[in-house]
């Protein structure tokens, strides 16, 4: 059954040196209604992206020659929109996965997985990256000199931009439109991943910590996003 994002067309490109692998991913996310490209390493990915930009770069952390992470990191340093990234990481490498979450990654699965399970995080990413889901009034929020442009999704401190992934954002967006209003990372993950049965809720924190180094004055004391020990986070206005 076509997935209801395929309306979009968005185009996946499944970067890894497994064949078998690519070729069941690219016809699983067909059958779905994405177009999908695949490339068996780092220098062809790189090269079909030049091609075709796509919406979103399924991505091996370990291949041959150019790796997951420098691929990653020359695709969002180019001009252009800049893709969406599941990373995929070989079992019990937690090192990996919370490299290329600081590095910008928006998700990971950890292999071995189901094309299911992979398909569920590709429309989560997507829904997120366009901006789908209860995103409620589009109005400029502003706290001090932070402001948070929902339509545009931009946010700028002290008048200049501030770069922040399509999961940073969310993040940030959620918790300002709940001032006050303590999450835990299980509901974090459910409300802005929306994954409500993922185990691993260790990316909630690292994508806190990457927010607070761009937008708190100093991060060793958080003016906006405050830990509640014990509990999870809450934004304070």
């Amino acid at each position: 059954m076509p997935s209801p994002l395929a309306e979009r067309s968005a185009y996946v490109l499944v970067v890894d040196d497994e064949p078998t692998i690519g070729e069941v991913l690219c016809r699983y996310l067909q059958r779905a209604g994405f177009e999908a490209g695949c490339a068996g390493d780092g220098s062809q990915a790189l090269a079909m992206s030049a091609q075709r930009r796509p919406d979103l770069v399924i991505l091996d952390i370990m291949l041959p020659g150019v790796d997951g992470l420098e691929v990653m990191r020359i695709l969002h340093g180019q001009e252009g929109p800049r893709p969406a990234v599941i990373l995929l990481t070989a079992k019990g490498e937690e090192s990996d996965r919370i490299v290329g979450l600081r590095r910008g990654a928006d998700d990971y699965v950890v292999k071995p997985f189901s094309p299911a399970e992979l398909l569920a995080r590709v429309e989560a990413v997507l829904r997120r990256a366009g901006g789908a889901g209860d995103d409620g009034d589009a109005m400029p929020l502003r706290f001090d000199a932070l402001q948070i442009d929902p339509a545009g999704r931009s946010v700028s401190l002290d008048g200049a931009e501030v770069s922040l992934t399509q999961r940073e954002f969310d993040l940030l967006l959620f918790l300002a439109r709940h001032p006050g209003r303590v999450f835990s990372r299980d509901q974090l993950i459910d409300l802005v991943w929306r994954l409500p049965f993922c185990n691993d809720s260790s990316t909630v924190t690292v994508h806190v910590r990457r927010l607070r180094a761009k937008i708190e004055p100093d991060p060793s004391e958080p003016r906006f996003i405050q830990t509640v020990w014990g509990i999870g986070y809450r934004f304070q206005p």
